[in-house]
């Protein structure tokens, strides 16, 4: 009898081993986020421009200087950033001084 409760004993403390193991084994650490430059694909089809001030006014007539990627609701950087991921390229990094054409006002924060 005290050798079926050593085995069990030991088989429940090696059951979860293989999970533990293919944890560590497949744990990958997600790769650095990937700067946007202007020649990218999706960039070129949306305006993108690294500086608000140097958008085609011609080519874009709604873009005002004022609306830069730090001040979009899409933009996903941090207040003070020089850069920060944006949700329409998939993540990749924009300028906090940039723009595109699917630029949305961020929304005023609502004070009670």
């Amino acid at each position: 009898m005290n050798t079926r409760r050593r085995f069990l004993t030991r088989l429940v403390a090696t059951a979860g081993m293989p999970a533990l193991l293919c944890s560590r084994a497949f744990a990958q650490t997600p790769p650095p986020p990937v700067k946007l430059e202007e020649s990218d694909p999706v960039a070129t089809v949306l305006g993108y421009k690294k500086d608000t001030t140097k958008v085609d006014a011609a080519k874009y007539p709604l873009h005002k200087p004022e609306q830069r990627c730090d001040n979009c609701a899409l933009y996903q950087g941090k207040p003070g950033e020089a850069s920060g991921p944006c949700i329409p390229f998939g993540g990749k990094l924009v300028t906090a001084t940039g723009w595109c054409s699917v630029y949305a006002k961020k929304p005023e924060s609502v004070k009670p």
